[in-house]
């Protein structure tokens, strides 16, 4: 019975939360083409790229610099969806299952699924949430997706309904319950200083790239961390 209401409250924790990422969809859609995506360049991404973070993080850099920003915009992308890799190492002892299985598994690696299925306690709920949370997700953000492109193809420049700040509300609301320590607290700051510092100065994308170097020089050297 403990199981049940477990898994119960998973499930109820993954609807909660697929639906409110999924919502996202309409701005990243509506970003994308008018970043210089069409409807299928943009819906395609959120298919087969299904990594919220590094999507918006493509369409933000091409937007700024064009076509010619291609490679920081992939490097970019790139860089922020190496963190589904570190996930995988938490979900991957209660997946289970054959290949085909672990395959899905790996495309639905991404914050919010391993967020709720880690929160649960037993085994049966940390699958029920990482499934459910995984499976609404990914058919509601690729429904939005399709939406926003559509009326952002109709509406021109979404900049001005404020959807472009879309990307960096996302980013904000996942990190502010992270800085509970002087670690991550350090880590924003420097690179929020790093990557203002550089903007004027060097190409869309390559910021970014700059100033994840300081998560990368703290977290080999643990400064500030626990000891």
């Amino acid at each position: 019975m403990a199981h049940s209401d477990e898994t119960r409250a998973a499930r109820r924790s993954a609807v909660a939360v697929g639906l409110a990422v999924a919502a996202y969809g309409v701005s990243f859609g509506a970003l994308s083409v008018a970043a210089g995506l069409d409807v299928w360049q943009t819906c395609a991404l959120s298919v087969l790229m299904f990594s919220g973070g590094s999507q918006f993080a493509l369409v933000g850099v091409l937007a700024a610099g064009g076509a010619g920003a291609g490679i920081p915009a992939i490097a970019s992308a790139t860089l922020l969806g190496t963190r589904n890799a570190l996930y995988a190492l938490r979900v991957a002892p209660f997946i289970g299952g054959r290949w085909p299985r672990k395959l899905l598994a790996a495309q639905w690696t991404i914050d919010e699924t391993t967020a709720v299925s880690t929160a649960q306690s037993s085994v049966p709920a940390q699958r029920a949430g990482f499934w459910w949370t995984g499976a609404i997700i990914y058919v509601g953000w690729n429904l939005t997706t399709l939406i926003g492109a559509l009326i952002g193809d109709l509406l021109g420049d979404v900049r001005q309904y404020g959807l472009d700040a879309a990307a960096a509300a996302a980013f904000l609301g996942l990190l502010w319950p992270r800085l509970r320590q002087l670690q991550p607290v350090v880590v924003a700051i420097g690179a929020a200083v790093v990557a203002a510092v550089l903007t004027p100065w060097l190409p869309p994308g390559i910021p970014v790239l700059c100033a994840a170097v300081v998560a990368v020089v703290v977290g080999v050297t643990n400064w500030w961390g626990s000891r």
